[in-house]
């Protein structure tokens, strides 16, 4: 089989691969990079089928414009369909408000909901005489990794965790010969996972009981619901804003999708969705904790919060992951400063980062690999992939490609 990554080999962001064989176009993801401007993936070439592993930006993000231009069915689970279409939509929307072109338009949008055709986990299609599975990859609601049984079997893994957390369950290691495998975290280590769920209620309590109200920005797919499900039920006044609270409900309707949709369905109803002007100016004055996006302060609500604490020395935002370099959330840990729509301020409420990571460690990964018992492996989506080809090599045929290059396994 024939590959190239049209975005998301050596980076984080804009994730694309081409796969061909026997004439055959298969395409797995196509993201955007929702930097400030946004970065895209080279143009693809017309495809037969699209294969989507989960609707974070930089996997779902460009799927219109494929969708656009060849008329091509997506393939996905029926959740992923849901959350990715709200997606794109704030794309636009962003766009419009960014001064940005947008890279497609909205029937362009209503054309890909259309072209949604649904998997669950463990189903199987054909594909030009490829028979293709989807199974869990533990990291969002749906998240899937595709098997491709062809001349030789091949794993693509999107984004995967392998340790279960409070909204989803691990995936587990598929036997395959080639492994096409992320490598988000390569070079780095999660902390114990309940221990630090327990720091940082300990945080969390140590400063609401100083008088002190805490912000927690958060990604509004995935980050958000986890958060409700630590910290509702405590005693604490908590309200959720932005993004998050819609893609809630829509989790809610497929709870074969979540590890309990009983214990989401009961956090939610412990806490204050913010649906207008005035619940916004509640929640500023009366919430002890406030979860809001965007997870990396970039826009969103979290800045009209942020901003009225910002001279609160009792007060403190709750970083809960990973801050891209050039977001507002990375000025803020290094800094102390946010940029409030062109004016800087310096913060001097408390400002804390944990690290609640969707992502496999570079253990996990480790671990996972072995247990898929490939010939090869070809690492993507990493801007470290060296550190895990390190501790791989010498187990493994190793690949890795460039963005653009050409290579067949």
């Amino acid at each position: 089989m024939k590959f190239r990554f049209l975005g998301g080999a050596s980076k984080v962001g804009s994730l694309g691969l081409l796969a061909e064989e026997n004439g055959l176009r298969l395409l797995f993801d196509y993201g955007m990079t929702p930097t400030s401007p946004p970065e895209f993936p080279a143009p693809a070439p017309e495809v037969d089928m699209l294969f989507l592993s989960h609707a974070h930006v930089d996997h779902s993000g460009m799927v219109p414009w494929v969708v656009s231009r060849y008329d091509v069915d997506v393939i996905a689970t029926e959740v992923t369909a849901m959350v990715a279409e709200v997606l794109m939509e704030d794309i636009l929307k962003v766009s419009d408000y960014e001064g940005y072109p947008s890279p497609y338009y909205k029937r362009d949008v209503k054309e890909t909901k259309h072209a949604f055709r649904y998997m669950d986990f463990g189903d199987s299609i054909d594909a030009g005489g490829l028979e293709i599975t989807a199974h869990s990859a533990g990291h969002i609601p749906g998240a899937t990794m595709y098997e491709v049984l062809g001349r030789k079997s091949y794993l693509f893994t999107g984004d995967i965790n392998t340790i279960n957390t409070r909204l989803v369950w691990a995936t587990h290691p598929v036997k395959t010969d080639v492994l096409i495998m992320e490598s988000t975290y390569a070079g780095r280590e999660h902390p114990d996972r309940r221990e630090h769920e327990t720091e940082f209620l300990n945080d969390v309590e140590e400063i609401v009981s100083r008088g002190g109200q805490v912000i927690v920005p958060s990604f509004g797919v995935g980050r958000t619901q986890e958060m409700i499900l630590l910290l509702a039920g405590r005693g604490y006044e908590i309200w959720v804003d932005g993004m998050g609270k819609g893609i809630s409900y829509i989790y809610l309707d497929y709870p074969n999708y979540i590890r309990s949709a009983n214990k989401l369905k009961k956090a939610i109803k412990g806490v204050n969705m913010v649906r207008g002007k005035r619940d916004r100016e509640l929640a500023s004055k009366n919430a002890d904790i406030i979860i809001t996006t965007s997870g990396m302060m970039d826009g969103g609500p979290v800045l009209m919060y942020a901003e009225r604490i910002r001279n609160r020395a009792d007060s403190a935002i709750l970083i809960t992951g990973y801050q891209v370099e050039g977001t507002n959330g990375r000025r803020l840990v290094e800094t102390g400063e946010l940029d409030f729509y062109g004016v800087v301020e310096k913060i001097e409420a408390e400002v804390r980062q944990y690290d609640f990571s969707a992502h496999a460690s570079h253990s996990d990964l480790i671990e996972f690999a072995r247990a898929c018992e490939p010939e090869t492996i070809v690492l993507m989506h990493g801007d470290n992939r060296e550190a895990l080809a390190a501790d791989l090599s010498s187990e493994f045929e190793i690949y890795l490609p460039e963005e653009g290059e050409d290579f067949e396994l």
